[in-house]
């Protein structure tokens, strides 16, 4: 099942199954406790991030090759940061470079990302995926300068921006998508492909992740787990290539589909999101 959050023409907010024709069928209740997927078929409006996130748990150096690019040691347990949940964007929205808390330095980054269905702890790998309720595209935006250098050594600075974590388009049930570590993922801005992989690259595949975080810690319905990007990011190339406004970003997952989104600079320092 295909799973997307919309607005209909009415600008009233919907969970439905996104059916081949370009329409949903509705659902009732919650798709992180109880729903009910209905006969009633919807026109889709605009489409938002498929879920809300509780929380945002991201992994760093998870490709092997994203890892030699930037001269970084393979990691023995996985790296992990969070985002603020707040800085989630909906498709074909824009990323807003940030101008109060300046960057100059402001990357993309392909990666899928896995949403929990119920609460998780001390989950072994073998029924990891149990416990997922779909997954969807991600772009992990990142300010390079807030990350490295003015961060204080941590990277929540520089990954927490608003828009900084657009999400979509759709969420995909684990039964519809299969093995999730063969999928093919691909970051092009502009039209031009940056970032070419696949999720086979990992290190630390899926279930592996849940497991860890999983470990002493509950993992709450609605979070949303990055997973890591490949090689190909912005600062890694020569010279760096970093998003300008006018720039357009295109995130492809395989069987997920293509996560695009626009880049402005920020307008004011009262500019608010579009509803997610």
């Amino acid at each position: 099942m295909k799973i997307i959050r919309f607005q209909s023409s009415t600008g009233q907010v919907h969970i439905g199954a996104l059916q081949p024709d370009g329409t949903a069928l509705r659902m009732e209740g919650d798709i992180l406790s109880h729903f009910t997927l209905t006969d009633q078929k919807l026109a889709v409006g605009k489409l938002l991030c498929p879920v809300v996130p509780s929380a945002i748990l991201c992994i760093g150096l998870n490709y092997r090759r994203h890892a030699a690019e930037t001269k970084a040691r393979i990691p023995d347990y996985p790296v992990v940061f969070m985002k603020n949940p707040a800085s989630i964007q909906n498709p074909a929205d824009p990323i807003q470079l940030p101008q109060h808390r300046v960057s100059t330095q402001v990357d993309y980054e392909c990666e899928l990302a896995v949403v929990i269905g119920k609460r998780a702890k001390n989950v072994p790998a073998a029924q990891a995926l149990d416990y997922v309720l779909g997954l969807t595209a991600a772009n992990d935006v990142s300010a390079r300068d807030w990350q490295i250098q003015w961060g204080g050594s941590q990277w929540c600075r520089g990954k927490s921006f608003d828009t900084f974590c657009p999400l979509g388009p759709v969420l995909i049930t684990p039964d519809e998508l299969g093995d999730p570590n063969t999928l093919g993922i691909e970051t092009r801005v502009n039209g031009q492909i940056l970032q070419q992989s696949n999720t086979a690259d990992m290190i630390f595949k899926i279930p592996q992740l849940i497991e860890f975080l999983s470990g002493s810690t509950t993992l709450l319905p609605g979070t949303v787990i990055l997973t890591g990007t490949p090689e190909g990011v912005g600062m890694a190339r020569k010279p760096p290539r970093w998003l300008v406004a006018g720039d357009r970003v295109e995130i492809e997952l395989e069987k997920i589909g293509v996560l695009e989104n626009p880049v402005v600079a920020e307008k004011t320092l009262s500019s608010t999101l579009a509803i997610c």
